[in-house]
C-alpha cells in the first residue's frame, strides 16, 4: 500500500469533476482525479451527446412526415439503425481521449479504478491511499433500480445507445426524460412504443399543460401512454418479455421485443463507503450546505449529480464544479444560483422550460397572468407545417415579471434560453414585447405569446 498527499482529490472524471479542475490548478493546488470508467462521465459517452445523434435522426423523420405540406413527394423512408449506432460511436469515441489530454496539460493526475473513503481526509483506490486537504464527490449518477420482480429483464440507456438492431417493440417503465426522448426516436424509427408510468403524469415536475401537450403529440406518432400503473412483474414470453401491470384495477399486460428501466437517476454514491469519511448521508443523499459542503465533514465538496438539490443536467454539473473549485481556492464564499436555469425535454418535437409551473406560481400567492398559446394556426408554424407549438408565460402581474415560460415546438428548446435570461436578470413581458427580433423567425412570436404586441 502506497501514499500521497494531494490538495485535491476528485472522485469522478465527468463534467463536475472536470469543472473543478478549472479554479484549483490555475491557483496551483495539487489535483489528482479518480475515475472508474471513461473521463467525461454519463453525458458525453453514454448520455446526451450521443442520445443527441439519435434525436436528430428522428428530427430528420419528422421532417420527411412533413415533407407533403410542402408539396414534396418523398418515399418510405428507410432508417438504417446499425450505421446509425456506428455513427453515433464514430461521433463520440474521441471524447474521453480529448478529456484525458486536456487534463494533462492541466497537471492533473488522472487515476483509474474505484475510489472509496477511508477517513475523513483520505481516499483507497486500488493498493493506493490518497490524502486531501479537500475531497470533491463528483461521481454523477447511475439508473434508479426498481424493485420489480424479473427486474433483470431491463435494459438501460447503456444498452439502448449500443445495440446495432433496432428492436421491432419497446416497453418503457417509468414516463421520465428517458422514455420520452429514446420513445419519440424509435417510434419515428419504426417500432412500436409503449410507456408505462406509476405517477398520475409523465414527467411529474412539468407544467400539466406541456406535459398534456407532449402527450397527445406522443400518441399521434403511435406511443401507446399509460399513467397511474403499477408494473408487478416482468417475465420471458418466447423470445420476448411480457410486463405485467394492473391499471385502473384491472390487471393486464403488453409484450416487447425491450423492456427498458426509464425510471431516471440517482446519485451514484452507494460504493464510496461515506460513513468512513463522516460525511452525512440518508438514502444516498449526501447532506450539504449552501456552498455544496458535507454538514458533517466540510473538507467533502459535492458537485454535479450527487447534489441533491439540483437537477441532474451536464451544464449545471459544470457550473457546480466551478463554484466548488472557486470555494475550495477562496474558501466557502461562492453558493449556486440556480435561478432561470432552462431544461429541454428531446423529444420531437421538444418540450422546454424555465421557471415556475403555473400551478407552483400560484402555490406562492403572488397574482399571475397566465398567457397560453395554440400556435398551429399562426404563421410561423404553418410555414414549417408544425404538428404541435404551443407555449405558456407566466407573468407577476404586481412586478411584470416573468416567473416561468413553458414551450412544445416552436423551437421551443432555443427560445426557453431568452425567458432563462429574463427569469434570472428580471427583464420584463414589457420589455420583452418592446424588443425587435429579427423577422421572419419564431422569436419574433415573443411579444404575441405575452398576450400583445
Amino acid at each position: 500500500m502506497t501514499s500521497k498527499k494531494f490538495d485535491v482529490v476528485i472522485l469522478g472524471g465527468g463534467n463536475a469533476g472536470i469543472g473543478v479542475t478549472g479554479p484549483v490548478r490555475r491557483a496551483g493546488l495539487s489535483v489528482a482525479m479518480i475515475e472508474p470508467r471513461d473521463l467525461g462521465g454519463t453525458c458525453p459517452n453514454r448520455g446526451c451527446t450521443p442520445k443527441k445523434i439519435l434525436v436528430a435522426a428522428g428530427q430528420a423523420l419528422h421532417d420527411i412526415e412533413r415533407a407533403s405540406a410542402h408539396h414534396i413527394t418523398v418515399g418510405n423512408p428507410q432508417l438504417d439503425w446499425a450505421a446509425l449506432i456506428d455513427r453515433e460511436k464514430a461521433m463520440i469515441k474521441d471524447i474521453p481521449a480529448n478529456l484525458a489530454l486536456a487534463m494533462a496539460r492541466r497537471d492533473v493526475e488522472v487515476i483509474r479504478g474505484q475510489g472509496a473513503f477511508v477517513g475523513p481526509n483520505a481516499i483507497r483506490v486500488g493498493d493506493r491511499v490518497l490524502e486531501a486537504k479537500h475531497i470533491v464527490i463528483a461521481t454523477g449518477s447511475k439508473a434508479r433500480p426498481l424493485p420489480i420482480p424479473g427486474a433483470e429483464h431491463m435494459i438501460t440507456s447503456d444498452e439502448m445507445l449500443s445495440e446495432r438492431e433496432l428492436p421491432a417493440s419497446v416497453i418503457f417503465i417509468g414516463g421520465g426524460v428517458i422514455s420520452l426522448e429514446f420513445g419519440h426516436v424509435y417510434a419515428r424509427a419504426g417500432s412500436a412504443v409503449a410507456v408505462l408510468e406509476a405517477l398520475p403524469q409523465l414527467l411529474p415536475a412539468m407544467d400539466v399543460d406541456a406535459v398534456a401537450q407532449l402527450q397527445a403529440e406522443s400518441e399521434r406518432i403511435g406511443i401507446k401512454v399509460r399513467t397511474g400503473v403499477a408494473v408487478q412483474r416482468i417475465e420471458p414470453a418466447d423470445g420476448r418479455f411480457r410486463v405485467i401491470f394492473a391499471h385502473g384495477g384491472i390487471e393486464q399486460a403488453l409484450e416487447a421485443d425491450r423492456v427498458v428501466n426509464g425510471a431516471g437517476r440517482i446519485a451514484n454514491v452507494g460504493s464510496l463507503d461515506l460513513a468512513r469519511g463522516q460525511v452525512e448521508h440518508a438514502n444516498g443523499r449526501v447532506a450539504i450546505d449552501r456552498h455544496l459542503r458535507s454538514t458533517s465533514n466540510p473538507r467533502v465538496h459535492v458537485c454535479g449529480d450527487a447534489v441533491p438539490i439540483s437537477a441532474q443536467l451536464s451544464p449545471i454539473a459544470t457550473y457546480e464544479g466551478d463554484i466548488v473549485g472557486r470555494n475550495i481556492v477562496d474558501g466557502p464564499k461562492h453558493a449556486p444560483d440556480y435561478t432561470g436555469m432552462a431544461t429541454s425535454v428531446y423529444t420531437v418535437p421538444a418540450l422546454a422550460a424555465v421557471g415556475l409551473t403555473e400551478e407552483a406560481a400560484r402555490q406562492t400567492g403572488s397574482a399571475v397572468d397566465v398567457h397560453v398559446n395554440d400556435m398551429r394556426d399562426w404563421f410561423s408554424s404553418r410555414s414549417y407545417a408544425e404538428t404541435v407549438a404551443w407555449s405558456k408565460v407566466i407573468v407577476d402581474h404586481a412586478t411584470d415579471r416573468i416567473l416561468g415560460a413553458h414551450f412544445v415546438g416552436h423551437a421551443g428548446q432555443e427560445l426557453i434560453n431568452v425567458f432563462g435570461l429574463a427569469v434570472k436578470f428580471g427583464i420584463t413581458a414589457k420589455q420583452l414585447r418592446d424588443n425587435v427580433y429579427a423577422y421572419p423567425t419564431f422569436s419574433a412570436d415573443i411579444k404575441h405569446m405575452l398576450g400583445h404586441a
